[in-house]
C-alpha cells in the first residue's frame, strides 16, 4: 500500500499532468491533446516540497493532493538457471 511523504494540499486543475520532479517538488505540464505540436511540454513547479526520493519507489500526487509513494513491483517472468 502506498505510504503518505509529505502533506502538500495541491489543489488539480483539469488538463494538467501532475508529478513528483526530481528535486522532489510537484511539478505540472499541459496535457497533450489532439491537433496539438509535437514538443515537450512546459513545466511549472506548483509546491515546493524537497522529498529525498529513495530507489525502487514510485512517487505520485494523491487524491487529497499531498505526496505519497508505494514500493514498485517488478514483474516479468523469473529467468532459470542453467
Amino acid at each position: 500500500m502506498a505510504e503518505k511523504v509529505a502533506k502538500v494540499g495541491v489543489k488539480k486543475q483539469a488538463g494538467y499532468l501532475y508529478f513528483v520532479d526530481k528535486k522532489g517538488n510537484v511539478a505540472r505540464a499541459k496535457m497533450s491533446r489532439g491537433g496539438r505540436k509535437k514538443g515537450r511540454a512546459k513545466v511549472e513547479v506548483v509546491a515546493k516540497a524537497g522529498v529525498k526520493k529513495k530507489s525502487g519507489y514510485l512517487y505520485f500526487i494523491d487524491k487529497s493532493g499531498d505526496i505519497s509513494c508505494a514500493k514498485m513491483s517488478r514483474g516479468g517472468r523469473k529467468r532459470r538457471r542453467r
